[in-house]
């Protein structure tokens, strides 16, 4: 997979703040409505609303309307796409892994 940077940046700051990773860890269990969130949560309807705005562009979470209320899950696509980012930037060639590694800037 070749990496699109702009689009792996965006998942990737999903995952760069603790209340966003104690989000994703609530929707583990299936579908939230955004009212459980809260209430799970303690915080306030704007700070949620930023860090679900966040997860929904990165891909990983989708949300669906019903009523007034908001119900987030996490998107399968969203969650492979992550992990095939993470697999091709920690991708290390078989070569590279046998061969003894050149010594840098002058150390010994």
């Amino acid at each position: 997979m070749a990496v699109d940077a702009k689009r792996t940046a965006v998942v990737f700051k999903a995952f760069c703040d603790e209340n966003r990773i104690r989000i994703l860890e609530l929707l583990c269990t299936g579908e939230k409505c955004a009212c459980k969130l809260l209430e799970e949560m303690c915080i306030t309807q704007p700070t949620l609303s930023h860090h679900m705005k966040i997860l929904c562009d990165s891909g990983v979470v989708v949300g669906r309307k019903e009523g007034k209320w908001m119900h987030y899950s996490i998107s399968p696509e969203g969650k492979n796409f992550a992990f095939q980012c993470l697999e091709a930037l920690t991708k290390t060639s078989e070569s590279e892994e046998t061969v003894s590694q050149p010594l840098c800037c002058g150390s010994k």
